[in-house]
């Protein structure tokens, strides 16, 4: 089983697994040539792609989006980001999926409004993947400039291709993760999905 290889061998096939969605193999070669400071493709295009593999479905099924996170704190206007997000559209334009670039230097602005809490301003793009509600989603993937993939994973990837999702309490309310889970539960039935601890 995945799970219980060593971390190197997980990441090989955390690669391995991935590469078998060609969507998001376009998104991140793409990406790339946007040249966005600390990108990452992030949360469920990668963590459902391993689950399709894993499960034995077509490595895209049920994937809403591809999410691209970077970090520019350089100038937090919305019209700085919105330049970003149309230069991306026009780069994915032909691609059968959603793309969504967001700069999470400015997340703090709007998170409060659509969540419900507070958020302190991110440091980094990872800080921002740190804050996921599940820690299934807390992965993030980038091409280096040179070619080889860099992987963000603060949890590691056992739960990943164990199809465990585990909560992670430190941002987003428990009605973001039950809300979220119990939408991952219909596509697949097949997860564990853990429960939000009480106080």
């Amino acid at each position: 089983m995945t799970t219980q290889l060593p971390l190197d061998e997980q990441l090989a096939a955390l690669q391995s697994t991935l590469s078998r969605n060609d969507t998001l193999l376009e998104v991140l070669r793409r990406t790339a040539t946007l040249d966005l400071p600390g990108w990452y493709l992030t949360a469920g295009c990668l963590f459902q792609t391993v689950w399709n593999v894993v499960i034995g479905r077509p490595p895209g099924e049920g994937i809403k989006d591809y999410d691209v996170f970077y970090f520019d704190d350089g100038d937090l206007s919305w019209e700085a980001e919105d330049t970003v997000i149309r230069a991306a559209a026009d780069v994915f334009a032909d691609l059968p999926a959603e793309v969504e670039v967001r700069n999470e230097a400015r997340a703090h602005l709007w998170y409060e409004e659509r969540f419900g809490v507070p958020c302190a301003p991110y440091t980094s793009t990872e800080a921002a993947i740190d804050s996921f509600a599940a820690t299934t989603c807390c992965l993030g993937v980038r091409l280096e400039p040179d070619g080889p993939w860099r992987v963000y994973a603060p949890h590691g990837l056992s739960d990943v291709f164990g199809l465990v999702v585990r909560p992670n309490p430190v941002l987003a309310p428990r009605s973001v993760y039950e809300a979220k889970t119990a939408r991952w539960r219909r596509q697949w039935p097949e997860l564990t999905v853990l429960e939000w601890p009480t106080a």
